[in-house]
């Protein structure tokens, strides 16, 4: 891993404001990586060119009442025909790291079923060169949600063993031909939800479910969650040990996992609910790991424990309160309600943080540090990079750029948050890497084009690409200009050059 940070930035923290957040209090590059995220599917379009094959979410996005307001990915942000200048508005804003991932159905249309499309292998040489050039490092998530759909006609996915023959092929096939240039690697992206969203809620292709979380015309909400999550973690396994036998040593990279992380607050000061706490937190990330996986066999479980990860992606957004369910009546929580628990936004009358353009994110600073410290103690302090956190701006097809551009409230987001990480590594939390979410507005899954979270609009008729004030602020914050939290006026940030 990266070396430890010079001694010289202890020192630098102790003059940075405490109201304001500074560069300094954080490592100082190649130690630390600053840079934004964005997914496949929800920016490049493109979904019919270059030879690529049907993912799940071609599919589901095509059915009618999958997505909230009856759009799709086909074109997107258009990214396939727009990475040239997408990259350099990453450049502009002086990040040294882009989180992308790699559509499987861009390098295997058809899985190990078919052959490795060199179109799409071209596609993504050209982004990671491009980056390279600009002295940007690719951080590269393998899986992201998206699936060849083949693999759903032919054996259903994540719910047959035969997912970790492809997975293990599509890995390697991304190892060999980008390894050398990629030295970061994200196996997944968000099991713990995906298994959850997908196989217990309905909500994610394939739409499978059973009542009481929906009414899915297939499924089994208290089984086939778990099936899927055993599969994708022996996915997950023999991805990494692919890349430690083969891969590793001659390309000197890291490989790891990305997890939904949210936190909790007991809703009442009393044990059932500080249990519900205890639970609920479990059940968000470690529940993989939980009884109610189909058992490993002797040799599964040896493979897990000689593939430890190098390091641990978390992708934080918001805290709850939460009430237990066990020795309370509650309503169904499709997220948290196989902790027997439900989490709620409010206590007393007053909201648990300010409220985002979306129900289920507020802005809670403070459990950014309460999520790092909890995984540093459970988790032997390995190396966390922040690769998902980010602020949502509600929207619809009557806004426009204007609407958009003077967003305050994800200035106010993104500082409170990174002031908060800030403290954790002064706590001694190994963070080596913060990515927002995301460079661009896009297609948001379910929510389709009604949420964004970009530092950048897009018009998503013209493509044209707008910065936000945040765009400007990350600039100036990575430039090592003091920021506060809060704007002067409309118009400027209070800073002072460093």
């Amino acid at each position: 891993m990266a070396p430890k940070a010079a001694s010289l930035w202890p020192l630098l923290v102790l003059f940075s404001c405490a109201s304001a957040i500074h560069r300094s209090q954080f490592p100082p590059p190649p130690d630390f990586l600053f840079g934004t995220s964005t997914s496949a599917y929800q920016i490049e379009g493109a979904y019919l060119e270059g030879k690529k094959g049907l993912s799940n979410w071609d599919v589901y996005t095509h059915k009618q009442g999958t997505i909230k307001d009856g759009s799709n990915g086909d074109v997107a942000a258009d990214h396939y025909h727009r990475y040239m200048e997408d990259i350099e508005l990453m450049h502009s804003l002086g990040v040294n790291s882009y989180r992308f991932s790699i559509a499987w159905t861009r390098i295997l249309p058809r899985g190990r079923f078919g052959d490795v499309n060199p179109d799409g292998v071209a596609f993504y040489n050209a982004i990671i060169d491009a980056l390279v050039q600009k002295g940007i490092q690719p951080f590269v998530t393998i899986f992201h949600y998206d699936i060849p759909h083949e693999l759903e006609e032919r054996y259903g996915a994540w719910l047959s063993p035969e997912i970790q023959k492809d997975f293990g092929y599509f890995a390697e096939v991304c190892f060999k031909m980008f390894g050398d240039r990629v030295k970061f690697w994200v196996t997944m992206n968000e099991p713990n939800l995906l298994a959850k969203f997908s196989y217990m809620d309905g909500w994610y292709p394939p739409g499978r479910c059973s009542k009481p979380f929906g009414k899915c015309a297939y499924g089994n909400s208290s089984i086939e969650p778990y099936i899927a999550g055993h599969n994708m973690i022996l996915s997950h396994v023999n991805a990494v040990s692919i890349y430690r036998k083969n891969y590793q040593e001659k390309q000197g990279g890291y490989i790891g996992i990305s997890v939904y992380t949210r936190w909790y607050e007991p809703l009442r000061n009393s044990t059932i609910d500080q249990l519900a706490v205890e639970r609920a937190i479990s059940f968000n990330v470690p529940w993989i790991l939980g009884s109610n996986l189909p058992q490993f066999t002797l040799k599964q479980r040896k493979k897990l424990r000689v593939t430890k990860l190098d390091f641990i992606g978390l992708n934080h957004y918001s805290t709850w309160y939460v009430k237990d369910c066990i020795f309370s009546p509650c309503e169904l929580d499709p997220v948290d309600g196989d902790a027997r628990v439900v989490s709620l936004a409010e206590r007393d009358g007053v909201l648990i943080g300010k409220e985002t353009g979306v129900s289920f994110i507020y802005d809670v600073p403070h459990g950014m540090e309460e999520v790092v410290v909890y995984y540093k103690q459970r988790y032997n302090n390995t190396a966390t990079y922040i690769t998902e956190n980010g602020y949502p701006q509600a929207s619809d097809i009557s806004m426009t750029a204007n609407d958009f551009t003077s967003d305050k409230g994800r200035i106010d987001f993104i500082s409170g948050y990174l002031k908060f990480l800030a403290s954790a590594i002064r706590k001694g939390v190994d963070i080596r890497g913060y990515f927002v979410w995301s460079l661009l507005d896009n297609f948001e899954w379910t929510s389709g084009y009604t949420a964004r979270f970009g530092l950048y609009h897009v018009d998503f008729k013209t493509q044209k690409r707008t910065p936000k004030l945040s765009a400007e602020w990350y600039r100036k914050f990575l430039q090592g200009s003091l920021v506060t939290r809060k704007f002067q006026d409309g118009s400027q940030q209070q800073r002072n050059s460093s």
